[in-house]
């Protein structure tokens, strides 16, 4: 379980975007929208790994995912936790985020290795800490 509120469960497990937020080395917030998945207890991210969210993990692994519905009313829930920068596992993982976000136009590409490797991508795996969200 991510949290202990059946209703932030179940929030996590039906969105697909969210808002995710790292720290500048000088300690400023930067946010971007990114796809997510749940994998057990744990919410994944893939992204390049060269992209600014993945290097901010370098001085400070801490963030927040704020996730977000498609449509109003604006509910949320945020998972404040820390971040490991994975490279193994890949496919698996990536795969995952694919699948959320499959009835979008997003397609997982049919070389998912090659692209994966073409990309430098990453996993950026949240260890939540911290749950709390409205839920209208």
């Amino acid at each position: 379980m991510i949290s202990d509120n059946p209703e932030q469960e179940k929030f996590i497990d039906d969105y697909r975007w969210a808002v995710l937020t790292t720290l500048r080395a000088d300690g400023h917030p930067v946010s971007s929208v990114v796809a997510y998945a749940r994998d057990g207890d744990t919410l994944v991210v893939s992204t390049p790994g060269m992209t600014f969210k993945r290097r901010s993990l370098d001085h400070d692994a801490r963030a927040t995912l704020c996730i977000i519905p498609n449509a109003e009313p604006i509910n949320f829930v945020s998972v404040e936790g820390r971040v490991s920068v994975e490279s193994e596992n890949l496919v698996e993982n990536t795969r995952l985020v694919f699948q959320n976000i499959s009835d979008t136009d997003y397609q997982e590409p049919e070389d998912l290795a090659g692209w994966l490797e073409s990309q430098q991508r990453v996993i950026l795996r949240l260890r939540p800490e911290r749950v709390y969200g409205v839920i209208r």
